[in-house]
């Protein structure tokens, strides 16, 4: 295994990390506080699905041997936020991680549909996969229009580091964003002394108490999304890049960890989508061979986030969210002009393509649901009308 490892593949495992916990932890503190927890009860459940789900992605890629890599479930995380805590308080909504988790598990080990995801047509797959990078993508050119001067200092960036090799795009484009962050966003030095306030905080266990207002009211519908929205998707991901989805095992080590993480506060975790392509694209590695490295630094990365997710969340809260977008999607133009071009290759695919393109990247939720499955679904429909005329 270490002689798979490259300089390119740490790199790109540490961005990932950094990019997937700081664009969504916020989502998570959010949707825990929404459930009943406590400000500290909060940060033990961002902590505890921050580690299972890093080590869930050190163990699935290093005994696969692709990029597999993991994340929490943002939509579960929104959900929650909706939902509104129940009477039991956020004993009950535990009790619920809990059941959620064993309804993950299980379902890896329940081959139909591990069979289904499989079956996914590579072309919608593609489409999926560039729908998914869109938004992110788009963000560069938002940054620009939210402060002209912060946003081309990373978009200069990452063309001075292209022009010295393209592996060097990425770091140029992080390079541009710390300069930002050191003299334009927080130029005071007192700014950054907060951090140092913020100090490790042991993890809070929390005794579940299971109800039948926690399964029907979080339990299944944390279930649904995170499938739909998040395991789908991921899945697709991977079928895009050519890799083998290794359904089962996936579900089942995710929603064990899940399962690990629920006494202490965490939610779910499952399938990464934006942060898997940043694992599997040749920024990561020539070879997609020697990619999986990327997952597994990025599983330990976050780790650690989470051990110090105190001082973590408070160094992202330096720099706006449109900016640390920013740089993950420069990082990403490569695997989205790859993923488009995959997805219209085949003229009789086209339609269901840009069907699941458009709908994965509208914004579309219906039912708790994202676009992503929605468009997987419509794309797939149209593709089997076009089939059976």
């Amino acid at each position: 295994m270490f002689r798979d490892l490259s300089a390119s593949s740490v790199f790109m495992g540490l961005l990932a990390a950094f990019v997937g916990f700081a664009s969504s932890f916020a989502v998570v503190l959010q949707g825990l506080r929404a459930a009943g927890a406590t400000e500290a009860e909060a940060a033990s459940g961002l902590m505890a699905i921050a580690i299972a789900k890093g080590i869930a992605a050190i163990a699935l890629s290093g005994k696969t041997r692709i990029p597999i890599a993991i994340a929490w479930s943002t939509p579960g995380a929104a959900l929650l936020a909706t939902s509104g805590a129940l009477p039991g308080g956020f004993a009950e909504a535990v009790g619920a991680f809990l059941v959620s988790g064993l309804l993950l598990a299980a379902t890896g080990l329940f081959r139909p549909l591990a069979r289904v995801i499989e079956r996914i047509p590579a072309s919608l797959a593609s489409a999926l996969l560039a729908g998914v990078l869109l938004t992110l993508c788009l963000a560069p050119f938002r940054a620009i229009a939210f402060n002209p001067l912060w946003g081309l200092v990373i978009l200069i960036g990452w063309v001075v580091g292209g022009r010295i090799g393209r592996v060097w795009s990425a770091p140029g484009a992080l390079a541009g964003f710390i300069l930002v962050v050191i003299f334009g966003v927080r130029p005071e030095m007192s700014a950054f002394a907060a951090l140092t306030t913020a100090a490790i905080q042991p993890p809070i266990f929390v005794q579940p108490i299971f109800t039948v207002a926690g399964l029907v009211g979080i339990a299944l519908p944390l279930y649904v999304v995170t499938m739909a929205g998040q395991n789908l998707p991921g899945a697709g991901v991977l079928k895009a890049h050519g890799y083998p989805t290794h359904a089962g095992l996936v579900l089942s080590v995710s929603g064990f960890a899940s399962m690990l993480a629920a006494p202490f506060g965490g939610h779910a975790c499952n399938y990464a989508a934006i942060t898997a392509a940043m694992c599997m694209g040749e920024e990561a590695h020539p070879d997609p061979a020697r990619r999986y490295w990327a997952s597994i630094t990025a599983g330990g990365c976050y780790v650690l986030l989470g051990v110090f997710a105190g001082l973590t969340a408070g160094f992202v809260a330096l720099a706006p969210t449109v900016l640390i977008e920013s740089v993950a999607g420069l990082a990403l133009l490569g695997a989205f002009a790859a993923a488009a071009y995959a997805a219209f290759a085949r003229v009789e695919d086209r339609e269901a393509s840009a069907v699941t393109l458009l709908a994965t990247a509208s914004g579309l939720s219906m039912f708790g649901v994202s676009g992503a499955f929605w468009g997987l679904l419509g794309g797939g429909a149209i593709h089997w009308l076009r089939k059976t005329k």
